[in-house]
């Protein structure tokens, strides 16, 4: 969910919404047949039930004009047939892939877009990104670290989409809260990789120099490439059930803990006070064998993570205190009651997208102007949504209050140690 469709790319089409269409007809452009469709139905679910039974008799002309993106013509058909129906707002479409081909219809016509992917770089005035994106959970981790006193950051990264989009997010956030830029380094994957990336980051061979007050020289740590990854692999085959299924392995002993060599002194703090990870399953194993290799931990380094980790975050106690964003979960309630209610299911999570941008519509149409004018759907007091409020950007970014987690590990769930402002309840 949080990188569908990210290598597709396409130039941006216009300037954004400038002329704004008066109608508050809200076209929805989603899969509805082929293999895509049971996701598609159920983001429809969503925004119908932010809407309404009753949008056909709206006073202000609230109503859902349906186009299916998986049918002849795609979703650059869609968003031409949405125009061409006198639709004032487009929500969807769900990939990145799609708001490529999509959005540029819309944007000629000046009709704004609220997208389902959370691709940023789809991002652009006049096309909103819904999704949760890894930009919006660092943004709302670097703010809290700031706040906790860290000043200087770095990132231990795969090298992957993930790994890049967490990157660029640090380096967004620390010059927007007008931090020193980051140092950041991306790794193979491999244990060997992992290690040297994070000995060369935090000064390692240094560090340890000075702490034996030796004048020479350490020899560089050159670990045998295969027997570390095949230790770490015989390692990986003895995690706990419950997060080998998370991760992708399997096996029955804790999560590893593993501490320096005995004959290795206490080293000084490294050159960072918040190092940001992005690792998930073995390579996030190995990422910790290096951590404690290196003196990497709590209360010199606050350790963050992607909100991925919430999935598996009763078993890190390896890496007790580290942090991630995600929204809170007692937010998503009323509308999982509301949603069950009507669906007699419980809603996917990307169900909660198409209810907040159809709420989007609905609070704007309600709200008395004509269409939905740039400057109402960017204004600073924002919406409320299943997960929390939100604000839209004028830049295309959706600013979300995401609560930060740390994680306690030990069979108990992360902690929320600080919590998003709470959004008004979802109304019936």
């Amino acid at each position: 969910m949080a990188l569908a469709g990210c290598a597709d790319q396409s130039p941006s089409a216009g300037g954004g919404v400038s002329k704004p269409v008066g109608s508050h007809k809200i076209g929805v452009l989603l899969p509805l047949s082929g293999p895509n469709a049971g996701l598609g139905h159920e983001l429809l679910a969503g925004a119908q039930l932010a809407v309404g039974t009753n949008a056909s008799t709206d006073p202000t002309g609230l109503q859902l004009d349906v186009h299916d993106t998986a049918a002849a013509g795609g979703a650059s058909g869609a968003a031409t047939a949405a125009v061409s129906a006198g639709d004032g707002l487009l929500l969807g479409p769900l990939t990145s892939g799609d708001t490529a081909v999509a959005a540029p219809a819309a944007q000629s016509a000046g009709i704004p877009v609220l997208a389902f992917t959370s691709d940023i770089s789809q991002a652009r005035s006049g096309v909103w990104i819904m999704g949760i994106t890894p930009e919006d959970q660092v943004q709302r981790l670097v703010e809290q670290a700031r706040q906790d006193g860290r000043r200087k950051f770095a990132a231990l990264l795969p090298n992957n989409p993930l790994g890049h989009a967490l990157g660029n997010g640090l380096q967004s956030a620390c010059h927007d809260q007008g931090l020193a830029a980051p140092t950041i380094v991306y790794h193979s994957g491999t244990a060997a990789s992992i290690s040297q990336s994070l000995r060369d980051i935090s000064n390692y061979d240094t560090r340890l120099q000075a702490a034996k007050g030796s004048s020479s020289e350490p020899a560089p740590y050159t670990p045998d490439a295969t027997t570390a990854d095949a230790d770490a692999a015989k390692t990986a085959d003895k995690l706990p059930s419950n997060l080998a299924a998370a991760l992708g392995t399997d096996g029955s002993s804790p999560a590893p803990t593993d501490a320096p060599k005995a004959d290795t002194p206490k080293l000084e703090a490294p050159p960072f006070d918040a190092l940001l990870l992005g690792d998930t399953g073995l390579n996030l194993r190995n990422v910790i064998v290096a951590l404690n290799e290196t003196q990497i931990n709590l209360p010199s380094v606050r350790i963050m993570g992607p909100g991925l980790w919430a999935a598996f975050a009763t078993k890190l106690g390896a890496i007790k205190g580290a942090w991630y964003a995600a929204p809170d979960p007692s937010s998503r309630q009323a509308f999982v009651t509301r949603f069950m209610a009507v669906n007699h299911h419980m809603p996917k999570p990307l169900a909660d997208l198409s209810y907040d941008a159809a709420n989007v519509a609905k609070t704007v149409a309600q709200s008395g102007v004509s269409g939905y004018p740039a400057n109402v759907l960017t204004r600073s007091d924002g919406f409320s949504g299943v997960n929390g409020p939100f604000t839209l950007l004028p830049d295309g970014r959706v600013r979300r209050a995401l609560g930060v987690f740390e994680v306690i590990g030990g069979g108990s769930p992360a902690k929320m140690q600080s919590a998003p402002a709470k959004a008004s309840a979802i109304s019936g």
